[in-house]
């Protein structure tokens, strides 16, 4: 069998989460259509036939205005120093622009320090963009780097996903035995993941009023065989973001929390009362300790 790991990189907002849920075939990674929605690594591993896939879901590389951010485009670099195969991903919906190039000149400076097996440019939502697009796009960037191959894909589709599989595992060593157990997906704990959830359907329901400002804190996670509690803290930097996750009576909140409740029970297997409260921490994106308790320490 094959195995290796491999970092998933690009701008914000290109699809790099929903690659890995494609390629993992499990949703562990939360989803939405606003920039920075992944804020640390996430591992999840795809079991083939062939092998496995070791993927590495990095934050979106961009300048860093909080310490929060800075600390987001740390952890992305750093993915690269023990990845076998890298993913560039771009949005083949926009043209290449600054964000792009910077992502291209961190793998090139990467590659002189550990050279990779492989670099994949994968053009995303290539469901949505005509073929007579890709040719030009494609020319227009093969210059740019060495590129083991590019793909046109789309993740949310299937479009070419089994193709990347079968390119990638082309490009893999032989392992003499695997390096994570069959049933096993990803590294995040249950408590990470609720508050992932928590936080995905709160990006979700406030569409763009809170971009960035949302933090969510899982103060308790109790697990008994009948039921499971969960205390949660949604953090926002104003009195004003306050209201917005609040919602008139408490009604966008609720929504909130029952959405987050039942993807949760599915995918836990598990009975759940969650609970939730809004707090506002003016500055929490540049408070290391809050940066730490939230799980965004690097």
């Amino acid at each position: 069998m094959k195995s290796g790991q491999l970092a998933i990189l690009g701008r914000p907002n290109v699809g790099k989460s929903t690659l890995l849920n494609a390629l993992v075939r499990e949703k562990i990674a939360i989803v939405s259509d606003k920039p920075q929605t992944t804020r640390m690594p996430i591992l999840g591993v795809g079991h083939y036939p062939e092998g496995q896939l070791v993927l590495v879901d990095t934050p979106g590389l961009h300048t860093p205005h909080h310490r929060l951010n800075a600390q987001m485009v740390q952890a992305a670099l750093g993915t690269l120093m023990d990845s076998d195969v890298v993913y560039v991903l771009m949005d083949s919906q926009m043209p290449p622009g600054p964000g792009d190039q910077f992502v291209i000149e961190q793998v090139i400076q990467a590659n002189k320090d550990r050279p990779f097996r492989a670099v994949f440019l994968l053009l995303t939502k290539a469901d949505v963009v005509s073929k007579s697009r890709f040719l030009p796009l494609i020319e227009q960037l093969r210059t740019r780097y060495p590129w083991t191959e590019i793909v046109p894909i789309s993740a949310k589709t299937g479009l070419n996903v089994p193709r990347l599989v079968e390119l990638t595992f082309g490009c893999l060593e032989e392992s003499s035995e695997p390096m994570y157990e069959e049933d096993f997906l990803t590294n995040q704990s249950m408590r990470q993941m609720a508050g992932e959830i928590i936080r995905e359907k709160v990006l979700a329901s406030t569409h763009a009023e809170l971009p960035y400002a949302v933090g969510v804190f899982i103060e308790e996670f109790h697990e008994t065989k009948k039921l499971t509690t969960i205390h949660a803290v949604i953090l926002v930097d104003k009195s004003s973001q306050k209201g917005i996750v609040i919602g008139k009576g408490g009604s966008r909140l609720k929504d909130v929390g029952q959405q987050a409740r039942e993807e949760m029970e599915k995918l836990f297997s598990m009975k759940i009362f969650l609970q939730m409260l809004v707090k506002v921490q003016d500055g929490w994106r540049d408070n290391p300790r809050i940066l730490t308790d939230l799980g965004y320490g690097v």
